[in-house]
């Protein structure tokens, strides 16, 4: 009886905690987006202090519950956790003074962390019985760049204001990992509009459900068996058990690789451009997020293009292998770090026994060979052509070494990352040619960039050659690539150029007057999540803003994915009609 009552008094305080945690992050959001007086500012203080009491208490009550299924992280979470309220709770009640909790700040942190400690307890078994996993999927992305668009309107996101329709567009621009833009990034947006694109970005490069499942998990320590399913479709991962494993893997490590490239680009700054310490910590941060998120975005009017930046060639190769990473897929990162831990233990055996280590075959998977080389091919490719076609046009003030970095990033940087180091308008046309060849294929599947996917264009060129030698399967590596695989391949690929050409097709309607080889890399260019342009987006009419809108959410969730959320699935059936070959060609 004790026990139940305990229970409920834990209950009312959760629903309690949430409520309060809810509104003072609304109350965070207008702290610094919007203009208030001081009076306001003291409530809102108040409101965080509260927050901030309650959520001491409440996670005082869950720590003494019984926790028979919970980890042991989550336990040590709530007692750091409380241990940080109770020092936060004490200061401001100014029973001791810390000077490095002066600054409000700590307050809302704080205040933030309890939010996710709330909401990550709640579960919406409503929501995931309504929708299938396709629908949550293109939902999630719906919803954060509506409250993207929303918070970018806020007095102090921009220094002038912007409309609801370019809010929206750069939303759907950083959520997708686009980086197409319609206002100047460093220069319209305030600091506070800016850490809203990075949020923006992180969010939109990993996927929202992504954050929500690992911080769902952490705090409950357990997951329902159809929640598992769930994710395992959005995740692709073949073992449902392994599903919340790889959810922290990729957490860990994309954290793991922007650290260490942010470093690297702080490294790489001068002092003379950016005297500032934060301001070059915070521009190293959000293009280390933006390029390994593959998004583009960058707080320079000309991008890295921008003079003093145009020939920091350290910079320019940093960025180059964060938008490799990002783009590569993270099946395809784990797959390396496998086989190297495989071949760290076989090395280890072999100095300690001296005999032959046990063999284990098939560590490198047939999807990361097929990816890996036919991304090295693409690269190599493009780096080769970029050279050749602009050594002597937009190359042609650097050095060799210039040359040969610019023609490396060249043919990096369409592989949906968007961010570029030359003139986009002094290209040639073959060059043109190239770079919308180079945005379609896109990254990998499984990772931060778009375009039809390199697996996809694999697949695709290997079955031309197998149907004109006249085989009735795909084969490669000794493998025979799935029927279902080649379907999707070509599926993906008739929907994108079908998506493309209304995309075309609608702009060259509304804004007539634009060259139609800028309408088509544009158009390439969004479906892909790129980024690049050849410099009409900010000239383009509203409606022409919300086909680029349109075709950025369909290229990033994939109209494959919208098809099946909206496409209601057959059953499958035991028996086959009679087979019969349709003519051609």
């Amino acid at each position: 009886m004790q026990y139940l009552k305990f229970k409920s008094i834990l209950k009312w305080l959760s629903k309690v905690s949430f409520l309060l945690s809810f509104i003072a992050l609304i109350g965070i959001i207008i702290d610094y987006g919007v203009f208030q007086s001081e009076t306001f500012e003291q409530k809102l203080f108040w409101l965080y202090l509260t927050t901030i009491g309650v959520a001491f208490i409440t996670t005082v009550f869950r720590f003494f519950q019984q926790k028979n299924n919970q980890k042991i992280q989550t336990l040590i979470f709530d007692i750091f956790f409380s241990l940080i309220l109770l020092t936060l709770l004490i200061h401001h009640l100014k029973l001791f003074n810390i000077d490095l909790l002066n600054d409000k700040i700590w307050l809302q942190l704080g205040t933030f962390i309890v939010f996710i400690r709330e909401i990550s307890l709640i579960d919406f078994n409503l929501i995931k019985e309504k929708l299938n996993p396709a629908q949550l999927f293109v939902l999630s992305f719906f919803t954060i760049i509506l409250i993207g668009a929303i918070l970018l309107t806020l007095p102090k996101s921009t220094y002038n204001g912007i409309s609801f329709v370019d809010a929206l567009f750069t939303s759907t621009s950083a959520v997708c990992v686009t980086g197409l833009i319609v206002v100047d990034t460093g220069t319209y947006f305030t600091h506070f509009g800016q850490i809203i694109l990075i949020i923006l970005m992180q969010l939109g490069g990993l996927g929202i459900m992504t954050f929500a499942s690992f911080f769902s998990y952490f705090f409950k320590g357990v997951s329902s068996y159809k929640n598992q399913l769930m994710l395992s479709d959005m995740t692709n991962s073949e073992k449902i058990a392994e599903v919340f494993s790889i959810i922290k893997k990729i957490v860990l490590v994309t954290f793991s690789i922007e650290a260490i490239g942010a470093i690297l680009i702080f490294r790489s700054l001068s002092s003379s451009l950016i005297p500032d310490l934060n301001n070059r910590i915070f521009f190293s941060i959000f293009h280390t997020v933006s390029g390994f998120c593959n998004a583009g975005f960058s707080t320079l009017t000309n991008n890295l293009y921008e003079v003093g930046y145009r020939f920091n060639y350290p910079l320019h190769i940093v960025i180059a292998f964060l938008i490799i990473l990002g783009g590569i897929g993270f099946p395809i990162i784990f797959n390396f770090f496998k086989y190297l831990r495989h071949l760290i233990i076989k090395r280890i055996r072999l100095l300690e026994n001296h005999k032959s280590a046990v063999y284990v075959p098939w560590i490198i998977n047939i999807n990361t060979k097929l990816v890996v080389i036919t991304s090295t091919l693409l690269i190599i490719f493009g780096m080769l052509l970029f050279y050749v076609l602009e050594s002597n046009h937009s190359l042609a003030n650097q050095s060799e070494f210039g040359k040969m970095v610019g023609a490396f990033f060249g043919a990096v940087t369409p592989r949906t990352a968007g961010f570029n180091t030359i003139n986009m308008n002094s290209l040639q046309s073959p060059t043109i040619l190239l770079i919308i060849f180079l945005m379609w294929v896109g990254a990998s599947p499984a990772s931060t960039g778009g375009g039809i996917k390199t697996s996809t264009f694999a697949i695709a060129t290997l079955n031309i050659f197998s149907i004109a030698r006249r085989k009735n399967k795909t084969e490669i590596f000794h493998r025979e690539i799935a029927a279902i695989s080649i379907k999707r391949a070509f599926a993906v690929i008739s929907l994108s150029l079908v998506v493309i050409g209304l995309a075309v097709f609608f702009i060259s309607v509304f804004d007539g007057d634009k060259n139609m080889m800028a309408i088509i890399f544009e158009c390439f260019s969004a479906f892909s999540t790129v980024g690049l342009s050849l410099g009409i987006t900010s000239s383009l009419t509203d409606a022409s803003k919300i086909i680029l809108v349109l075709t950025m959410f369909i290229g990033r969730v994939g109209m494959l994915t919208l098809l099946i959320s909206f496409l209601k699935k057959v059953t499958h059936t035991k028996y086959r009609h009679p087979t019969e070959e349709i003519l051609i060609n």
